[in-house]
């Protein structure tokens, strides 16, 4: 697959949950159709402008060959139409209603995907821990 065909998913590179996600994703795209990069790497705006202003805290990002921004849920369904096996049932969140019970189950995945897959550690700005001290100041 040409480098400019591909599309790059954009992830919270500090949560362990996130990590997870993308290694189940890794090895599943046999074809490489996408570029994993953390939301925290140096550059990332310059290089892809249409994230500026994105809260990456509310979910990961796909931006696709064309530049279009797909998040959170509707990013999960431009990941598995990709990906061989999951292409075959991807076409499920057009079915009405199911798009938005996976925009509602995913923003409540989000919110506590720290806790899903453990705390990362002190130096992670959206660690609980991190949070309440930075709250105090």
């Amino acid at each position: 697959m040409n480098a400019g065909e591909r599309c790059t998913i954009v992830y919270d590179g500090q949560c362990r949950f996130c990590q997870r996600q993308m290694a189940w994703i890794t090895r599943r795209d046999r074809g490489g159709a996408f570029e994993f990069i953390p939301s925290q790497t140096p550059g990332l705006l310059e290089r892809f402008p249409t994230l500026a202003g994105e809260d990456f805290n509310t979910g990961l990002r796909v931006v696709l060959p064309d530049s279009d921004l797909r998040k959170g849920a509707d990013a999960v369904y431009e990941i598995a139409r990709r990906l061989p096996r999951w292409r075959r049932i991807a076409w499920v969140y057009r079915l009405p209603g199911v798009r938005q019970l996976s925009r509602v189950i995913y923003g409540w995945i989000a919110a506590r995907r720290y806790t899903l897959a453990g705390r990362c550690d002190q130096s992670c700005a959206a660690s609980p821990s991190t949070r309440q001290s930075t709250d105090l100041n």
